[in-house]
């Protein structure tokens, strides 16, 4: 792990101070997206953060960029930063898989509108990262591209579903990237590889535009949010990206502050009460997770914040609030299905291509669903919520660790947690429970493993409250920073 940054380099600075720097004429536009295109095609094939790079479209657009800020103009607030976008998202003329063989020259027309939104704010598309197919799984590998490696230790995992976002800006190939959480898409990598993740209020930014089933995302709750390096670098992109669009029926209000000055103005850590939920109610930890988690919490605790270990008061164990969310997503899957199925023409319970396995057997288990079943699984959200909104009423946020272990080796399938045998997709991952309840939260890196793995910590908030997430996340990253851990430059084919 290396501990000093190189003020000259671009490639480890924060979005905030990029975007300060270009505003002012202090860096090119130009300079930087080259520094990050070098820096990709030097580290990405050691880590496969990246399925497809846009360098000729991206250096066109630092070009007009610089021109931009020698002429004078109005400049948008990620005027000239890089961003990285998940292949989930549509980008109009860049190819955009899924992740899956189906679509493996598929390219889309129109951006989605986050895409658009981050356009018009000046971000320069730096190109399309990796992702299980369709998002599927809690470890990033496809039939397309293969596996992504985590750039703390490219033989293990990244977490999925957006472990090629969270990969490419823990390596320095992006300050920022876009993410999407289903049951811990955007969390679950960010605490594999040591980055923040931001998970906003639901319908804080517009999905879409899709047109087949524009309600999809209720099923379970699923966001889009950035992965970045320090909480100002997520909140200078959530803000940008983050509003109503009549295209979204589930969109809320426009925010009624700023995210950046929630981020700026972070509140003495002394007047912080955090609730600690060691397990989230009955997840299983490991010895390492929690004790790193809590010596975080010592040392906030030291600093003044107020700290109590508190009880989930859910209703029924694990295994009951699990069959929840996996119900409403094989429901969801049925929709992914028929979507495609009505606007690509393509059926990929017929198709003679490798679809991931995953995909196809939940498809099928909710083809097979009934509406009782549903509607248990509604009551079963509806105990979760009032579970997790219970303990927030006393304390400013709720805290937990985010996965119950660091990162395992890219060939485990079923990873263990102390020895111990868990759900091998969700049992590992501490985060599914808020795409039941849809509270905003964050993951944060509070330390490291003995071999050197990130840990990650995450912080929950009330509902309609992601700006006091994000306050919260920054007077913690004021009392343990992490903005200076880097990967080891093994990674770059230089050590």
């Amino acid at each position: 792990m290396t501990s000093s940054n190189n003020q000259t380099n671009p490639c480890y600075a924060s979005a905030t101070t990029l975007a300060a720097e270009i505003r002012r004429g202090e860096r090119s536009p130009v300079a930087v997206v080259d520094a990050f295109l070098d820096r990709i095609e030097r580290v990405n094939p050691k880590i496969n953060a990246y399925v497809t790079v846009c360098a000729e479209s991206a250096r066109e657009a630092a070009r007009e960029a610089e021109r931009a800020v020698e002429r004078g103009d109005d400049l948008g607030p990620l005027h000239g930063i890089p961003v990285a976008i998940k292949d989930l998202n549509s980008v109009a003329g860049v190819r955009t898989t899924f992740g899956s063989p189906a679509f493996a020259n598929h390219v889309p027309e129109q951006d989605d509108i986050v895409v658009s939104r981050l356009r018009e704010a000046g971000a320069i598309i730096l190109g399309k990262t990796n992702t299980p197919e369709f998002g599927r799984k809690t470890k990033t590998d496809n039939p397309v591209f293969g596996a992504s490696g985590n750039p703390w230790d490219p033989s293990r995992t990244t977490g999925g579903s957006s472990g090629g976002s969270a990969a490419a800006v823990a390596a320095g190939l992006a300050p920022i990237a876009l993410g999407s959480d289903a049951a811990g898409s955007i969390r679950i990598p960010s605490s594999a590889c040591g980055v923040f993740g931001l998970l906003p209020d639901f319908g804080r930014v517009p999905a879409g535009p899709v047109r087949s089933d524009a309600f999809q995302d209720l099923l379970p709750y699923t966001f889009l949010g950035p992965i970045a390096r320090t909480v100002s670098d997520a909140a200078l992109m959530i803000e940008t990206i983050a509003g109503p669009d009549i295209a979204d029926p589930n969109g809320l209000p426009a925010p009624t502050g700023s995210y950046r000055d929630a981020a700026a103005s972070a509140p003495d850590i002394a007047d912080l009460q955090i609730g600690y939920s060691p397990d989230f109610g009955d997840f299983a930890v490991s010895k390492t997770v929690l004790e790193t988690v809590e010596s975080a919490l010592d040392d906030l605790s030291a600093a003044g914040a107020t700290v109590e270990e508190v009880k989930i008061p859910f209703k029924r164990n694990w295994e009951e609030r699990h069959d929840a969310i996996e119900w409403i997503l094989q429901s969801r899957y049925v929709g992914l299905y028929e979507n495609l199925k009505q606007d690509s023409g393509i059926d990929l319970l017929r198709i003679d291509e490798p679809i991931t396995p995953e995909v196809r057997s939940r498809i099928r288990a909710g083809l097979e669903l009934d509406t009782t079943t549903l509607s248990r699984a509604r009551r079963r959200r509806t105990a979760v919520y009032d579970a997790i909104t219970g303990v927030l009423d006393d304390v400013d946020v709720l805290v937990t660790p985010t996965l119950g272990r660091t990162a395992f080796d890219l060939d485990v399938d079923s990873p263990t947690v102390d020895g111990e045998s868990v759900h091998r997709m969700h049992g590992w991952t501490l985060t599914w429970p808020l795409n039941l309840s849809g509270h905003p939260a964050a993951s944060i890196p509070v330390g490291f493993d003995d071999s050197g793995l990130p840990i990650g910590m995450q912080v929950v908030g009330s509902r309609l409250r992601d700006r006091e997430v994000i306050s919260a996340s920054a007077a913690i990253e004021e009392t343990i920073p992490w903005e200076n851990s880097y990967p080891p430059k093994a990674i770059e084919g230089d050590g």
